[in-house]
């Protein structure tokens, strides 16, 4: 008798690993579409960069860096505060990756370039299909960096330190680093996102106002990514009400800022990024930005920080859809593939054209920050805060969704299924949650009437032939056009939702196949829509082109 036979009770056949080492950017057709519309030069680095982030080393980077969560060192082995955060060596590998392509800076290095924006939102746009913690600190360095071009003498100083593509994870002064990273402190325990009621105080040390030296006490409940080399704080004055400070994490002479790291946040996602809270206690800073003008000064940095969200969410939506195609084409149930079966392939359609209305909307948007025109900066206005409202939601529902074509490998928590699961509700909050995205799309149109006019306008003109749409277009507009702002406020939530399907709708129509755009005009504006994923009308779809569109590949 063969006892190692006698104990092999099964053999393990139909178990379908996630997909790894493929080439993100040659398998995804309507990237490569979007960037070749819009002028790149980019794809053969794009592909050689996505070739590296779809390797099974970098899942693997990816998968130990959320395992490994960050630790925190508050003082040294002889009672010395130091606040040193120590991160596996594998979050280093990708904050050394993206640095090198660019990731947390390529508009400001490429400025002559046709498509800078669209080509950034490509690096952005693969990298966090893989790990989405380490776009963190790159979409905060990305957004400071208009910031502090504003202000002469300290753009000199850090300027090329913020370009730099040379990664340096040193903790030691800016003076002797390569390159550098900048955070941001805005939320305070008693105001959340109402920075209004901030109490953190800045004292000037002799002279008031912009450029000036201060020193800021007080408390942030939520300080992003506190290893950065500096931060972006808002704080109030005595005279001059809020401002934003540029704040170190070192001082010139070599000596540690007063600020000090009580925790890190134990996050439900993105645990590979460190969130703290933090005390100031005289903390050294430099007024940037016009006194007084605190909150629009951060807003300005929060706008391309909401566009990285919108991008980011776009991102974990196209690997949940690249997996569940991956898995579904190899599974067997019931004596087929899953991806025969004509229930599950109106879940994949369904999440196919989600992911596409996601994509060229959000790439659209980041078009529009290169393009100098009253419709781009209306684009702008409205339409990043409801973009980032939309896609954000719309990934926490379907990456459940994506989950459940697992089954119960997709609920185990060693897989990426599950990392996008926990991963996806991050950029639902950050930066502004649903409820203040909705709320910054009605200033946008009151502040500017014309922009929405504007908006719709060009909406019209491709919407000219279809009645759906120009039926939608019509009521929406007279809904924006009627309400009162009691009523608009409480209408809100629906008013941006319309507005961000109308706006993925005329895209899709304007540069998508018509198999696509038709396919979902139908499926989103049918009486049952939204209820659950895969509530489609097989009439509508063409499902062999969809699912061929989405994902290129050979399994």
């Amino acid at each position: 008798m063969n006892l190692q036979n006698t104990w092999a009770t099964h053999q393990i056949s139909n178990q379908i690993d996630e997909l790894k080492n493929y080439n993100l950017f040659e398998t995804d057709q309507v990237l490569q579409e979007i960037l070749a519309r819009y002028g790149s030069q980019e794809q053969q680095v794009l592909s050689k960069f996505a070739e590296r982030v779809g390797s099974s080393e970098y899942y693997d980077y990816a998968e130990l860096a959320n395992r490994h969560t960050p630790e925190l060192h508050n003082f040294d082995a002889r009672g010395r505060r130091i606040d040193y955060l120590e991160f596996h060596p594998a979050w280093h590998q990708w904050m050394r990756l993206n640095r090198q392509y660019g990731v947390h800076a390529y508009p400001f290095l490429k400025t002559h370039a046709t498509s800078i924006w669209v080509d950034w939102a490509a690096r952005f746009f693969l990298s966090g299909q893989v790990e989405c913690g380490n776009l963190c600190p790159n979409a905060m360095t990305l957004g400071s960096i208009p910031l502090i071009q504003h202000e002469s003498e300290l753009w000199a100083k850090i300027g090329s330190k913020l370009l730099s593509t040379e990664y340096d994870e040193r903790d030691i002064p800016i003076s002797q680093k390569k390159s550098i990273w900048l955070g941001m402190g805005m939320t305070e325990k008693q105001g959340g996102s109402d920075v209004r009621a901030n109490e953190t105080f800045a004292q000037p040390i002799s002279a008031s106002g912009r450029g000036e030296e201060y020193l800021i006490t007080g408390h942030k409940w939520f300080f992003s990514a506190p290893m950065s080399d500096a931060h972006l704080v808002v704080a109030k004055t005595e005279q001059d009400g809020l401002a934003c400070f540029y704040v170190p994490r070192w001082l010139d002479d070599g000596t540690k800022n007063n600020i000090h790291i009580q925790r890190l946040k134990d996050k439900v996602g993105n645990r590979s990024n460190s969130s703290s809270e933090v005390e100031f206690k005289a903390a050294w800073g430099i007024m940037i930005g016009e006194a007084g003008r605190g909150i629009p000064t951060i807003i300005e940095m929060a706008n391309y920080t909401r566009l990285t969200c919108s991008v980011g969410s776009s991102a974990m939506l196209r690997q949940a859809l690249v997996q569940c195609i991956a898995y579904t084409r190899q599974r067997k149930a019931f004596g087929k593939h899953l991806a025969e079966q004509p229930l599950m392939q109106a879940v994949l359609v369904d999440l196919a054209l989600e992911t596409e209305a996601a994509m060229q909307l959000s790439f659209h948007l980041a078009h529009c920050y290169e393009v100098e025109s009253e419709l781009a900066q209306a684009w702008k206005r409205i339409m990043t805060p409801a973009a980032k409202f939309w896609i954000c939601k719309r990934t926490v529902e379907l990456a459940g969704e994506a989950m459940e074509v697992f089954g119960g490998n997709g609920y185990v928590d060693t897989g990426i299924m599950a990392r996008i699961f926990k991963e996806a509700p991050v950029n639902t909050i950050w930066e502004g949650s649903g409820n203040v995205m909705c709320l910054d799309v009605l200033r946008a149109i009151q502040r500017d009437r014309d922009s929405i006019e504007l908006l719709f306008k060009s909406f019209a003109e491709i919407a000219v032939d279809h009645p759906v749409l120009q039926n939608e277009l019509q009521s929406l507009f007279k809904l924006f056009s009627s309400l009162n702002s009691d009523d608009m406020q409480f209408m809100a939530r629906n008013l941006v939702s319309r507005l961000v399907i109308l706006a993925q709708a005329i895209l899709l129509k304007q540069y998508a196949p018509e198999f696509v755009s038709n396919a979902f005009i139908e499926t989103r504006y049918s009486a049952f829509h939204g209820r659950v994923v895969g509530i489609v009308d097989f009439r509508s779809v063409d499902v062999d082109k969809l699912l061929q569109r989405a994902l290129i590949l050979d399994t």
